[in-house]
């Protein structure tokens, strides 16, 4: 699990069936450098995650990654590389 900054939200046209009722994000990979700054900023790759808690551009997020993102709507196959797993209400790192 990583943390990331949510950047926007994509919409898919036309729309992919497993997609269908899902939104999509822009996140943002955050670095523990910029993370210990708390300075807002990401510095990570973007990446598209599957969001179904609704997290607002701005906002800080756990997603994870590869197969396990897939687990969430298990036995459905949906071919997703991310899911938004949660959102962050604090991160506290300590040096």
């Amino acid at each position: 699990m990583r943390l990331g900054i949510v950047r926007g939200h994509l919409t898919l046209t036309p729309a992919v069936a497993s997609y269908e009722g899902k939104t999509l994000k822009i996140v943002e990979p955050v670095t523990m450098e910029n993370l210990r700054a708390k300075n807002g900023q990401g510095g990570g790759k973007a990446l598209i995650a599957v969001d179904e808690l609704g997290a607002a551009t701005g906002q800080m997020v756990a997603f994870t990654e590869g197969r396990e993102a897939s687990n969430p709507f298990w036995p459905t196959p949906v071919p997703v590389d991310a899911y938004v797993a949660l959102i962050v209400d604090t991160a506290e790192v300590k040096p």
